[in-house]
């Protein structure tokens, strides 16, 4: 699918069409960058094998109960084909040239028992680390596979997908007692990488690394990544589909989860599909579905195992509601920070309730329910509001690919009674908190927050710096500081010139009317080559972008005022009903002030920081990667390094003066609005 590029500045995320199903980018696990145009030689030596592992790496211990547990592929021959009574293929990783690390990150890899290095043994131990951790070397006890999963795609089913960029190398148990598999993403080929070559670019790779992390320390289920490795090993990408394909570095990120077995796992089963005319690999191999549910469960839901030993039905319905309560508290996380996953496949869902695959995502900016990620999402099947309804969807293919282990009519009856009711209790639990009503929770609070939703997508609000400024809210009625509360809200709606860009109507005029046309003389046809949420929403935009053409600035600001005085008067009467609740005032606002601060970040990872960090990094320079990881490991902290920030302009201004060329720009605040050109990149 080609992409246009705006302003100069956009990033790609593009993968491959299986089989003529799904738009490029739809699988950010299974499906990788478009088959390689040409490519360099990657490596003279052989493929990795495994050997005595220095003093830091050494001291991991595997034990791979997954493949003791479910069946391997008997064949062992690295082409791409179809893996029928397997779960997982045995593959090598592909050795690249030079790896060198980009970033690692400590707090994950202490997950592995791994100690952060001494002072001076850092050089040494990045070495080491990109040594193994790009495959070029196996670890003692390292048994690389490749895992076999089918996936509902945009709606239909696409058939065998499988790991055809991640590689499996092993489960290491901790000095805890923790239970962690490692993956290694873009290692090379695998039985199912398809037209691919299985291998991942620093673009994709730099914004998986990055985002794994922030979403873990925003406190959301996620797996995670321990080190992102570049090389000197080159593959073509063709980025926009328009016949100018460049050459980009192979990179591999570590991934880490207690299992990356996901909801596509069960699909294998899968009959021939009614619409698409697929099937799965292992159609009447229910005995394998047997072992998986109890490998599944006994590992990694042992207290659900221990309490139905004897009763398979009832432990597998136990289970499958833990499932959808664990999915439905994981998508009320994404929906309170603005999160948005991008590809929603049931391949792409995690059977242990994590964040998983991340591919075209992105937080959201400006306040907009029906805010797209993905640029291939045409329809809008993945956006943001439509998350929670998606994550249910994929719940209910899961329940399909569970029978006859577990009765459709039973789990059908636990998703109908407890999916809903378990995501807006999780959700309003988690915007009281945003919100401060620490105290009572009373039945007008859900109005309350849909009124400040409803504020923000007016005003276009910034959703995470709105829901942050909140807390310095006094909810007095002085009109000087209520004033001044207001010019510090309005600073974080959109401005003229944001809005102009979001509205700017994206279709030919002539296209437009001969659609609206073709949708009243022959709507049969319309149905097949466009949608009429489309054309209403391209109506919408020519709507709002003529008024905006006839308001001024001062008209807007007043008008957002407006609206925030409104909401503010009732949020204010809601505080004053929390502050009578309490014995001391001055106590329950430090209380508040501090549990809105825990819960609104004042850092994400929004697009244009990763993009900065991309560009450095593709130029050499993985400073700003790795500074971006810092602040990322705090995304509440309160304040930003003035001083830092002060050092950098200088440097800037030093060196700008030493080559006589003119300061072109200074680095923003992670914690600011993205700058215009942000709203003009497209990740797909």
């Amino acid at each position: 699918m080609a992409a246009v590029l705006r302003s100069g500045r956009s990033f790609f995320l593009p993968a491959p069409v299986p089989r003529g199903l799904c738009p490029p980018g739809c699988c950010s696990g299974a499906m990788q960058e478009p088959p390689p145009l040409a490519a360099r030689p990657e490596s003279p030596g052989p493929s990795a094998a495994p050997r005595a592992a220095a003093g830091w790496l050494g001291a991991l211990r595997f034990d791979n109960r997954a493949l003791r547990s479910l069946p391997l592929d008997p064949s062992e021959e690295n082409v791409p084909r179809q893996v029928p009574g397997a779960c997982f293929s045995r593959v090598r990783p592909s050795p690249v040239q030079s790896p060198r690390l980009v970033a690692m990150s400590l707090p994950a890899l202490a997950l592995l028992g791994l100690e952060p290095p001494a002072a001076g043994a850092l050089e040494e131990l990045e070495a080491e680390a990109a040594l193994y951790f790009s495959g070029n070397r196996l670890l003692p006890g390292a048994e690389p596979a490749a895992h076999c999963y089918c996936g509902h795609q945009f709606g239909s089913f696409a058939g065998q997908l499988g790991d055809g960029a991640a590689m499996y190398l092993g489960e290491v148990l901790s000095p805890r007692g923790e239970r962690w598999e490692i993956q290694l993403k873009g290692a090379g080929l695998t039985p199912f990488s398809r037209q691919a070559d299985g291998r991942k670019v620093l673009r994709s790779s730099i914004r998986e690394f990055l985002c794994s992390e922030v979403m873990f320390h925003l406190g959301i289920p996620t797996t995670r990544a321990g080190t992102c490795v570049t090389s000197d090993s080159k593959v073509v990408r063709d980025i926009f589909y328009d016949g100018n394909p460049k050459n980009e570095r192979c990179t591999i990120v570590l991934r880490i989860a207690s299992t990356f077995i996901r909801f596509g796992s069960f699909e294998i089963f899968k009959p021939t599909d009614e619409y698409t005319g697929r099937k799965g690999p292992s159609v009447n191999r229910n005995d394998i579905r047997i072992q998986m549910l109890n490998y599944v469960i006994s590992t990694f839901y042992p207290e659900i195992q221990q309490a139905y030993s004897d009763n398979s039905v009832q432990r597998n319905a136990a289970f499958f509601r833990e499932v959808t309560k664990r999915t439905a508290r994981m998508v009320a996380e994404w929906q309170c920070v603005g999160f948005c996953h991008g590809v929603l496949n049931t391949d792409n869902m995690s059977i242990v309730g994590l964040t998983i695959d991340y591919g075209p995502f992105g937080f959201m900016d400006r306040y907009d329910p029906e805010h797209i990620c993905n640029g291939s999402d045409n329809a809008g099947r993945y956006a943001y509001n439509k998350q929670p309804e998606i994550c249910k969807w994929n719940l209910g293919k899961l329940a399909e690919a569970l029978v006859p282990e577990l009765p459709l009519e039973i789990s059908e009856l636990i998703l109908k009674e407890e999916y809903d009711a378990e995501f807006e209790r999780h959700y309003l639990q988690k915007m009281r908190k945003k919100l401060g009503l620490i105290h009572l929770e009373l039945e007008d609070d859900d109005k309350l927050v849909s009124e400040l939703l409803e504020t923000m997508h007016l005003t276009g609000g910034d959703f995470t710096n709105t829901f942050r400024l909140l807390s310095s809210f006094l909810g007095n009625l002085d009109p000087l500081k209520l004033e001044d509360f207001l010019e510090k809200i309005a600073m974080q709606c959109a401005s003229m010139e944001e809005l102009k860009v979001a509205f700017r109507p994206q279709m030919d005029p002539r296209q437009l009317s001969m659609m609206l046309m073709l949708a009243q003389s022959n709507p049969q046809l319309f149905a097949l080559i466009g949608t009429k949420a489309n054309i209403n929403k391209e109506l919408e935009r020519i709507e709002q972008f003529s008024k905006l053409q006839q308001l001024t600035a001062a008209d807007l600001l007043s008008k957002n005022k407006r609206h925030w005085k409104e909401w503010l008067q009732k949020y204010r009467v809601r505080l004053e009903k929390e502050r009578e609740s309490v014995s001391n005032a001055d106590v329950w606002n430090a209380e508040r002030v501090k549990i809105m601060n825990s819960n609104n970040p004042k850092y994400i990872l929004r697009n244009y920081i990763a993009q900065n960090a991309i560009e450095a990094a593709e130029n050499g320079d993985f400073t700003e990667v790795r500074e971006v990881l810092k602040r990322l490991e705090n995304p509440f902290a309160e304040t930003e390094d003035l001083t830092e920030l002060q050092e950098d302009q200088e440097e800037e201004t030093v060196a700008a003066a030493a080559t006589c060329s003119p300061v072109t720009s200074s680095r923003l605040p992670y914690s600011s609005k993205p700058p215009l050109w942000a709203s003009e990149l497209c990740v797909t």
